[in-house]
């Protein structure tokens, strides 16, 4: 079944009054942008002959939590790899259209790939930690973004660490191996490496598929501390997790935007009926 696309969706922000108002007349073209951390315009993503990415556009709200839900293939860890161009590395992967985060086309040929993923830190599926020890592992990013002072660094690190909720656990022990840490630990290491470098958007691709229920709850609490302050995308196939750390949910189907908006309306009263089919289990 081919699914409805919405013309031009704006995940746009409801935590507030004056977000709700993202859409009255009364607010001007530059303040509606400057809501925007990223703003998406007919992309499509090509892997050889395969069209894996169909015409997407989509606004991105600053500072919130965005959830991308949908079936498996449906191109949502495509999308997300396109905001800090890891596709680059994809051998075919040929992308089109205009991603601008903060106002900036990330595909221009002057951009600087090396400061874009900086400012898009990126948490895989499983934890990731380098086999180098704790101290090291948040510092190295750092260090190859060409900072050298020891004290800034030190600073830093005890910085990430406890925005990872992780300094507690391990402030003794820096100098131990990253591989020591349990499953859950090593995760939130890889969170305080992304965020070391304080980029304006955190990008998390099935962050808590290969954690237990104890660890996944203390990465959602995480999730919801850090978007205070960081813009988060995140790919989940867990529809309880995307209504629980999600203000803004958008769901795709065979590389095609259904439909994208608050998380309450997208799963109580979407839209599209095949939304609704998939949120409440009707396939996936």
């Amino acid at each position: 079944m081919t699914p409805p696309v919405t013309a031009d969706n704006h995940v746009s922000g409801h935590r507030s009054a004056s977000a709700s108002a993202a859409g009255s007349g009364s607010m001007s073209v530059e303040t509606r942008a400057a809501r925007h951390a990223i703003e998406i315009q007919g992309l499509n993503v090509h892997y050889g002959k395969g069209h894996a990415v169909h015409d997407l556009n989509l606004n991105i709200t600053h500072g919130e939590v965005t959830a991308f839900i949908g079936p498996s293939g449906c191109g949502k860890s495509t999308i997300l790899r396109c905001f800090n161009r890891m596709n680059d590395l994809v051998s075919g992967c040929q992308v089109r259209g205009s991603i601008k985060i903060h106002g900036a086309n990330i595909y221009d040929r002057r951009t600087n790939v090396m400061e874009l993923r900086r400012r898009t830190g990126m948490v895989f599926q499983k934890p990731n930690p380098f086999p180098k020890s704790i101290f090291d592992n948040v510092a190295y990013p750092l260090r190859i973004h060409g900072i050298r002072g020891k004290a800034v660094i030190k600073e830093r690190v005890e910085k990430s660490l406890r925005s990872a909720g992780l300094w507690d656990e391990v402030k003794d022990r820096l100098n131990t191996s990253a591989l020591s840490l349990s499953g859950g630990q090593q995760q939130r290491l890889c969170i305080a490496r992304a965020i070391a470098a304080e980029p304006d958007v955190l990008l998390m691709d099935e962050p808590c598929s290969a954690l237990d229920p104890i660890a996944t709850k203390t990465v959602e609490k995480l999730i919801n501390d850090l978007s205070k302050t960081i813009t988060i995308v995140i790919v989940t196939h867990n529809m309880h997790q995307a209504v629980r750390v999600a203000h803004q949910t958008a769901f795709f189907y065979m590389g095609r935007l259904v439909e994208a908006g608050p998380t309450d309306k997208l799963f109580h009263k979407p839209d599209h009926q095949q939304t609704l089919a998939y949120v409440t289990g009707q396939f996936g």
